[in-house]
């Protein structure tokens, strides 16, 4: 038995944790293979982690055990790794667990060679075989310098042999517990957070000839580079921003994770979670190591939405004398849209980008604009910018500016929308004029918007203009 080992098992007879017949005798050491997953699931989260959760079938030996459980991600979280028995209360201990991410490749094979003898094959071209050398490896740094026969050598050209891997150097990371079991056979379940787990939700939406409904559908993409592959996963999704904090800060993140995978169970069941949305896939899927994967979140047919075109102003224009402040400026456009059942809709909307498309004349469909939304509950309401407007423009100019007193004054405004369309076009104007702010005048009727914003809405006859006068005055300090 190795000096290690005994003082391992001298401080566990110390603390009553291990049999007194183990003293003395060599700890076996079992394996264990994603072959022996008997369940996985997933928990993503939209911020490049998420948690797994393995059930496997495992063969030990009754007391100390050694297990190496591989298979596991390559961008694990040590810290953040449980694991217990599901059968007898007690039938498994964890008495120590070590994490080895030393993996084999060529230079830490050579690293770990240094001071030993290696074989050197050089292909010899008059002879058309292989010459053998002996070399010991004095440093790989730069790369490997070699010391054969008495003399040392570097960027030698040959093909390296080594006798055998050394034990430190795993394929793959691997986690290795030892563990103390009253069992022969025990079904484990293990679960671990790791980075490299990733989704998104994309959104298409498909609108009618007239604006006014729309067709939507709603894709998640999920990406896996977390370093392995999960076959047959139960997969769920976690929308919102869960809070991630620093090495040793991790404590809250860890149990709201741990919980997300023991919620029990169209694609995807939404159900609330915690102050976040949890949508769980209806069926297995396999998430292979760098694969990219899309699957159906959500559809919604028949879609109402409306229109907007906006001209929005700027809140400093009204402490200052400027006169013309634009000329030929275009209008915004966007789309709204209810998020509500009697909408045809009333799901939970992750964050994500949403792409509008609108068929042509010949009912092909054309890209019309994009805009990214937040995480939108239910029964609110969805604004998605797509571009700004091209037959509908507008010029806005300061006809007057007064100063009442040091950080009093009052101005007057003419802003004159354009519709160079062939059907009238309804402009919302959007004026944030910040401050103490009195209307004195105008020419149309305006809406208090909030404390610091007024707008009007106005139509814009086909092919002609429609003009807004207004008096102001604001008080800023």
């Amino acid at each position: 038995m190795s000096t290690k080992h005994r003082n391992h098992w001298w401080l566990g007879l110390l603390l009553g944790l291990w049999p007194v017949a183990a003293v003395g005798q060599d700890i076996p050491t079992v394996h264990s293979g994603a072959d022996q997953r008997r369940e996985v699931a997933i928990t993503v989260y939209n911020q490049n982690f998420g948690l797994v959760r393995e059930v496997r079938d495992v063969t030990l030996v009754r007391g100390a055990v050694n297990l190496e459980f591989r298979d596991v991600a390559a961008q694990i979280q040590p810290e953040t790794v449980h694991i217990k028995a599901l059968g007898q209360q007690g039938g498994l201990r964890v008495l120590e667990q070590n994490y080895q991410y030393d993996l084999l490749n060529p230079q830490k094979l050579l690293e770990k060679y240094v001071g030993r003898t290696v074989r050197v094959y050089r292909y010899n071209s008059k002879t058309g075989e292989d010459e053998v050398l002996e070399a010991e490896v004095l440093s790989v740094n730069g790369g490997p310098i070699l010391k054969i026969g008495d003399e040392i050598t570097f960027n030698y050209p040959g093909r390296f042999a080594f006798p055998e891997i050394p034990d430190n150097l795993i394929a793959k990371p691997t986690l290795v517990w030892l563990l103390d079991s009253r069992e022969a056979r025990q079904r484990i379940e293990a679960s671990y957070l790791t980075h490299g787990l990733n989704w998104k939700a994309d959104y298409v939406f498909v609108i009618n000839e007239d604006d006014t409904l729309g067709d939507l559908t709603g894709w998640v993409t999920l990406t896996n580079q977390s370093g392995t592959t999960y076959e047959n996963a139960r997969l769920k999704l976690v929308a919102g921003d869960v809070q991630r904090v620093t090495a040793g800060m991790r404590g809250r993140m860890e149990a709201d994770a741990l919980r997300a995978a023991q919620v029990s169970e169209a694609q995807f069941a939404e159900e609330s979670f915690f102050e976040y949305h949890l949508y769980t896939l209806q069926r297995p899927t396999t998430l292979r190591q760098n694969e990219q994967k899309q699957v159906t979140l959500l559809e919604g047919e028949r879609v109402g939405i409306d229109k907007r075109l906006i001209f929005y102003g700027q809140q400093y224009w009204f402490r200052g004398s400027y006169g013309q402040i634009q000329s030929n400026h275009k209008v915004g456009v966007y789309l709204d849209f209810q998020n509500s059942e009697d909408n045809n809709l009333g799901v939970p909307l992750p964050r994500g980008v949403v792409r509008v498309y609108k068929a042509d004349s010949e009912g092909s469909q054309q890209f019309i604009g994009e805009d990214r939304i937040d995480h939108t509950p239910r029964d609110e309401r969805v604004r998605v910018k797509m571009g700004e407007a091209f037959d509908v423009v507008g010029d806005r100019r300061q006809t007057e500016y007064r100063v009442i007193s040091g950080c009093v004054s009052e101005s007057s405004w003419e802003i004159t929308l354009r519709n160079h369309k062939d059907e009238t076009a309804e402009v919302q104007i959007v004026e944030p004029v910040g401050g103490d702010w009195e209307v004195l005048s105008s020419s149309h009727e305006w809406k208090k918007m909030d404390a610091f914003t007024f707008s009007y809405t106005v139509t814009v006859p086909a092919r002609g203009e429609t003009t807004v006068e207004y008096r102001v005055r604001v008080k800023w300090c």
